[in-house]
């Protein structure tokens, strides 16, 4: 398997992050688990940023025009889907989803590799702009980013950005009418070619009924109406469909909910960050937000665990974080911020050795514990470390991807001994290392514990299942590999 390309630059280091996000997300849809997502989204993020370097080092034909190729975000994801018909083809089809296989060998697959003139209209059509104009398009249109984070981003005046996106638009909408006109097609649809121009220009006309009939009926037509119409929402899933092919409308929804987690939909103020910015601000209000969860959470325990002790020693057992979705009873793990007090004879121990020791000792007072609750469990004590006796309850393996002078790249592949409905996976860092995105899972870090919460779409884990992640970071002097994992609060051992 080929590791990633080292980045030439901080300005392209940063382009890589924003790119491995968007092509570990679509190879995710194209694979049937993790670890082959990662694996494909590595072979293909290789091969696409080959290309694109040599593209951008290629001499230019004339003065006046450059070679016609995509942005990189799109040229990577058709590169993740040529690795995928690759695997196909070379007998590794078991990894792929069993739906994209299907695609890859219908005629649909054949018309994004075909002759030129019979490929999708919003390939073409982007293709045919200038760089800048096709990135402002895709940034805004398919990766949802809003207008002045593009505009920061593209060296734009925010300002005037919004005039420029609609002339963008404009501009896309004519190259598509004209390689419409230029596409081999029969008879009837080229009697309606000028037709669908003229209904497709403005929001108040209406569709005569033949054509409403054939476009319900031919394909080719009704992707020209979507790229032509520039009103009524259908652009962004027309450039996605027609530019990535297979899971094109899964890629939107899902770079969609991503960019409202990153960038805080619902904010005041948030949708000016650029990506990569430091989030201060929204990261004080999540805070604050999960400072009321946890507070309502600690009551509620709190009130169970008194009906259900039948000790006096659970006045202390507030141990529950607040979290989105974890209803009151599920068992709550450890607060970090709230360690237990040792008896006043003893010697300071961790909190490892707190969270486990002496629950015989629970009804006396020097010797509360925060997880002497029942909370539906057998055991005395909530947490289980790997070292004790039995199964540990997960097993988590790091792997530092790629490392270059001031970043890194790694993955986390958890496997969960139990099902789960929701995760949250919490790590420490040594040497101060900072994660700057991440995919996969929304990121929370305080000093140097991380915490990763899953996504909307892969929160559910089988029993005996992995779940998976990756991020970017930065470090200084030394990058030592993170310790304590903990998945929901229970601590992890290191995989086999």
């Amino acid at each position: 398997m080929p590791d990633l390309p080292t980045p030439q630059d901080a300005t392209e280091a940063a382009l890589f992050s924003e790119c491995w996000d968007a092509v570990l997300a679509y190879a995710d849809l194209c694979t049937s688990g993790s670890t082959a997502a990662t694996q494909l989204g590595r072979e293909a993020f290789a091969h696409g940023i080959r290309e694109a370097r040599a593209a951008e080092a290629g001499p230019v034909r004339g003065t006046a025009r450059r070679p016609a190729r995509l942005p990189r975000i799109p040229l990577l994801l058709t590169s993740v889907r040529t690795t995928a018909a690759a695997w196909e083809e070379e007998g590794q089809g078991h990894k792929l989803d069993p739906d994209l296989r299907l695609w890859l060998n219908s005629d649909k697959a054949a018309r994004y590799t075909g002759p030129p003139l019979q490929r999708p209209l919003a390939l073409r059509g982007l293709r045919d702009l200038q760089q800048a104009d096709a990135e402002l398009l895709w940034f805004t249109e398919v990766e949802a980013l809003p207008l002045s984070v593009v505009a920061r981003r593209l060296g734009l005046d925010p300002a005037g950005a919004a005039e420029e996106l609609q002339q963008v638009r404009t501009l896309f909408r004519d190259r598509c009418h004209r390689n419409h006109l230029d596409t081999p097609m029969d008879a009837r649809c080229r009697s309606y070619a000028r037709l669908l121009d003229a209904v497709t220009r403005s929001s108040a006309a209406e569709t005569p009924g033949d054509l409403s009939r054939h476009l319900a009926t031919c394909v080719q037509c009704a992707e020209a109406a979507a790229c032509l119409r520039l009103h009524g929402g259908a652009l962004p899933g027309a450039l996605a469909g027609g530019v990535i092919g297979w899971g094109g409308l899964a890629y939107l929804e899902r770079r969609r909910r991503a960019a409202e987690v990153r960038l805080g939909t619902g904010r005041p103020g948030s949708a000016d960050k650029a990506a990569g910015e430091p989030e201060d601000g929204e990261q004080k209000a999540r805070v604050a937000r999960n400072g009321l969860l946890v507070a309502a959470v600690l009551v509620s325990v709190l009130a169970l665990g008194v009906s259900l002790m039948p000790f006096g020693g659970g006045d202390d057992d507030l141990g529950a974080p607040g979290t989105d979705r974890q209803p009151v009873a599920d068992p709550a793990p450890p607060l970090p911020s709230a360690p237990s007090l040792p008896p006043a004879t003893s010697k300071p121990a961790d909190r490892t050795t707190q969270d486990t020791k002496q629950p015989e000792k629970s009804g006396k007072p020097e010797g509360r514990n925060r997880h002497t609750e029942p909370q539906g469990t057998s055991s005395p004590t909530e947490r289980t470390e790997p070292d004790e006796s039995g199964d540990p309850v997960c097993r988590v393996e790091y792997d530092l991807v790629n490392q270059w002078p001031d970043g890194f790249q790694a993955t986390v592949t958890v496997t969960s001994a139990e099902s789960l409905d929701a995760w949250r996976v919490a790590w420490s860092f040594r040497d101060g290392q900072k994660v700057g995105q991440m995919w996969d899972a929304s990121v929370s870090q305080n000093g140097s514990r991380v915490t990763a919460t899953a996504a909307d779409y892969n929160k559910s884990v089988p029993a005996g299942g992995n779940l998976a992640f990756g991020f970017l970071a930065s470090w200084h002097g030394k990058n030592s590999p993170p310790y304590d994992f903990e998945l929901n609060g229970h601590a992890c051992a290191k995989g086999s």
